[in-house]
């Protein structure tokens, strides 16, 4: 049976750098993101984003995070599989729970997710999963 975990997340570093940019091609960057989570889930992610930035400032991006901590009383990682566009101000994102990428209580855990979100500090957080 699925179950939907509500969360919110904090950004508590972001470093982005370019890798490849030259003159008249899309500037393409790699960020190392950690983030603090709370609600059903509660933990600390880190992710590495590559992303492609087009001359309007919108931007294509792919990412991958182990999240470390606890889902609905149980404890261990999983990787969210991320990818996603950032256009008007607005990262929009689908992201999906790697096979067979959790451990410790979360072994099994399956799962996707959807966002929409704007710039600010403090963002919302949904996985609907099951074991």
């Amino acid at each position: 049976m699925q179950t939907t975990a509500n969360a919110t997340f904090l950004i508590k570093s972001w470093d982005e750098k370019p890798y490849e940019e030259r003159p008249d091609l899309p500037k393409m960057t790699r960020a190392a993101v950690v983030k603090t989570y709370r609600g059903d889930i509660e933990g600390e992610g880190r992710v590495e984003y590559l992303m492609v930035y087009r001359a309007d400032g919108s931007a294509t991006f792919v990412g991958l995070e182990r999240i470390d901590g606890r889902v609905a009383g149980r404890t261990g990682t999983f990787v969210l599989q991320r990818t996603g566009i950032f256009e008007s101000g607005e990262a929009k994102e689908s992201y999906s729970v790697v096979r067979d990428s959790a451990t410790g209580e979360l072994s099994g855990l399956r799962g996707t997710g959807a966002s929409s979100l704007a710039h600010g500090t403090e963002f919302p957080f949904s996985l609907d999963y099951e074991f």
